[in-house]
């Protein structure tokens, strides 16, 4: 996919209004970022974040503007505040995916989260795509992007609302459907390179069972998620990343083993979604996550759905 066919899929999938995460549609939702990610991993890096931009418009009671492409900027980094102050922003923001092509954003500062629109003071906004080193993901123009008296659009939350809504976590499992898409295309590739050989079926095999079993995951977290819209989503999110994780992890492995070095090296595709895939995944926080999924399960005592059965 060319830079100039993934802005116009992008700006295509735009005009889609998924339902947001545990209002009874978020199985359709998560095929939808799955099949971007199967597509291509720019695509569903960029899509995935519009929609969840939309959905948290939606929790607010805002209604997202039609013909609109938005994205999430929420990622932060220590030493490189960035601020509200009187109704303008203030600082830098690092990790902001389709800079310079989305129309609007919604951009954390401190405990508030607020609306802006890109094209309403140019020359108060700062665009730096120089710090972006790897191909990975050159065509989402992720950048660093220096506020000076940014005009915002509307406060969409505050005092942490962002974090603290349900929808944070359902949202959480967006980006992990697009991983499993990902991973998905990289089976797709070597299910047409195929060789009659016992290891390279052996590894097909497991990957295709991870991809098969990342599909009944996520479809099955979605039906919970309608289920119970109103419970805390933080343990089935994180179990959900990890598992997709580590089942996207052994697919890149099993990938290298049984094809060898050739795809990665002489397919422009392939390399770029193998790519793109490894640093997609680090948007799951590792140890870090796991970490706070052992602590909110102790502080239940049990797993769910276990009704104490060792208490």
């Amino acid at each position: 996919m060319t830079g100039e066919h993934l802005i116009d899929r992008f700006r295509s999938l735009t005009d889609v209004r998924l339902a947001r995460p545990g209002i009874g549609k978020t199985a359709v939702r998560h095929d939808a970022i799955f099949a971007a990610g199967r597509e291509d991993l720019s695509l569903a890096k960029l899509i995935e974040a519009h929609w969840d931009a939309v959905a948290i418009l939606e929790e607010a009671g805002q209604e997202p503007k039609q013909g609109i492409a938005y994205a999430v900027w929420a990622s932060e980094v220590p030493g490189k505040p960035l601020s509200l102050r009187d109704g303008m922003l203030h600082g830098q923001k690092d990790f902001c995916s389709g800079a310079t092509l989305v129309d609007r954003a919604l951009v954390t500062a401190g405990p508030v989260i607020v609306e802006i629109d890109l094209n309403s003071a140019p020359s108060q906004l700062t665009i730096r795509e120089d710090g972006w080193k790897t191909e990975a993901f050159r065509m989402t123009h992720t950048a660093s992007l220096t506020f000076d008296h940014f005009p915002i659009v509307s406060i969409v939350g505050d005092d942490d609302w962002y974090t603290k809504r349900v929808g944070f976590w359902q949202g959480a499992c967006g980006p992990a459907a697009a991983w499993a898409g990902g991973a998905a295309g990289l089976v797709d590739y070597a299910f047409s390179k195929r060789r009659d050989e016992p290891h390279s079926m052996a590894h097909l095999g497991a990957m295709s069972a991870a991809v098969i079993g990342m599909e009944y995951v996520l479809t099955g977290v979605a039906g919970h998620f309608d289920a119970m819209p109103t419970e805390p989503a933080m343990i089935r999110a994180l179990t959900v990343r990890h598992l997709i994780e580590a089942a996207c992890t052994d697919i890149l492995q099993r990938f290298g083993r049984s094809l060898g070095p050739a795809p990665l090296v002489k397919h422009v595709e392939v390399a770029r979604r193998y790519a793109e895939l490894e640093l997609y995944l680090r948007q799951c926080h590792a140890e870090r996550d796991l970490e706070s999924l052992g602590r909110a399960l102790n502080c239940i005592g049990a797993l769910p759905g276990s009704n104490g059965l060792f208490a």
